[in-house]
């Protein structure tokens, strides 16, 4: 432990910086943290989050054959600290390949200017995941949508999975009824994802509907890593450009639910300005499917104003650049509804929340088609499209 001093610089006497050495043999085991969760897993890069009991110190260890690189999160000249909720980005990774890694803290007891006090350190388990290869030719995700705060739904929609393996898992909205406290996040999502997958593979959290509700809704996003920090984005993985739309409330915007706090309408336009400009983006030519995901479908779910308004905004520029697939939740009532009069493109809608109306989707793609499959939580398969 090292003392505190003085100093005297520019006339001023200043107490010297007093840090406290934690012994190796004080390290202690990862029962403060929640387990970590994979966030925007990318051919070079990959974003770890997870949270601790106290305000910590906290850093990300990890590499190929030991863990023996170093990653903190950095801003404005700071290194992170005092914080529980981390977001922690590991850089300059190589494509397709295995790596290993581990979270570690030291609570702060006290943070003054020139004095800090550090807890035991505490490391987490050894977890590994895989970078995409940079040419692969197929991909491979799970889709869950509608859990409404049932967590056991996600251990038991995921053994309907058997051998298919993914690359990554899209919570396709309305995991939750609405949103409350950082508790309610980690008990009914953060913790049965990483139990079951969510600390070696990456998920998607796309905000549904009931997403935007509640007291706790406006710091919902704190808790994942988004493309550019929004809650719409597109990414390209094997041959598909994924495109993920935020389809917003399902009610008009002045609807006295929501006490004239929400613009959803703006949103919605907001984003269809947007997704006409990526799609006419060259990087994304040379992908054989286009893929949205979105929480609310543009037909098929009644006439409610968030139907509509999706289906006025987004469906003309789905047309017009030849959308491959939509795929939703929302309506609780499971189906694959091929194109048709209204829709050029097949729409396909999970079901849940309810024991007997859930399932998990299986998407599969390579060059030579797109594949769909659904199953029910009673183990059925209940549709299937094929491109």
């Amino acid at each position: 432990m090292n003392g505190v001093g003085k100093a005297t610089l520019l006339g001023v006497t200043v107490p010297t910086v007093r840090t406290f050495a934690i012994p190796e043999n004080e390290i202690m085991g990862s029962e403060n943290f929640s387990k970590p969760y994979l966030q925007n897993l990318k051919e070079d890069r990959v974003s770890i989050m997870f949270i601790t009991k106290e305000n910590s110190l906290s850093w990300v260890e990890y590499g190929e054959e030991k863990c023996d690189q170093k990653a903190f999160k950095k801003v404005d000249g700071f290194i992170e600290a005092n914080n529980r909720l981390n977001k922690i980005k590991l850089k300059g990774l190589k494509p397709n390949t295995t790596y290993q890694y581990q979270v570690v803290s030291k609570p702060l007891i006290k943070f003054e200017p020139y004095e800090q006090q550090f807890g035991k350190v505490i490391k987490g388990e050894i977890y590994y995941f895989t970078t995409p290869s940079k040419d692969s030719n197929e991909v491979s995700c799970i889709i869950l949508n509608d859990i409404h705060d049932r967590p056991y739904s996600f251990r038991e929609l995921m053994a309907l999975n058997n051998d298919f393996t993914y690359d990554f898992v899209a919570l396709n909205g309305d995991m939750f009824d609405y949103q409350t406290d950082e508790k309610q996040l980690i008990d009914h999502l953060i913790a049965p994802c990483t139990d079951l997958f969510a600390s070696e593979k990456p998920f998607l959290m796309i905000r549904g509907n009931h997403e935007t509700r509640g007291k706790y809704a406006r710091q919902f996003k704190d808790y994942f890593d988004y493309e550019g920090n929004e809650f719409y984005f597109s990414f390209r993985q094997g041959p598909v450009h994924f495109i993920v739309l935020d389809s917003g409330e399902d009610k008009e915007d002045d609807h006295e639910a929501y006490n004239g706090m929400v613009d959803f309408d703006d949103f919605r336009k907001e984003q269809a300005a947007w997704l006409q400009n990526e799609l006419e983006n060259n990087t994304y030519n040379s992908c054989k499917y286009k893929v949205v995901l979105m929480h609310i479908p543009p037909y098929h779910s009644g006439d409610w104003h968030g139907t509509t308004h999706c289906r006025e905004v987004f469906s003309p520029i789905f047309e017009k650049h030849n959308i491959d697939m939509v795929i939703s939740g929302h309506t609780h009532r499971y189906g694959i509804h091929k194109a048709n009069d209204e829709h050029s493109y097949p729409i396909i809608i999970g079901g849940g929340p309810k024991t007997g109306s859930r399932t998990l989707i299986q998407l599969h793609a390579d060059n030579k088609r797109l594949n769909i499959k659904m199953i029910s939580d009673k183990g059925e398969v209940v549709g299937e499209y094929y491109s």
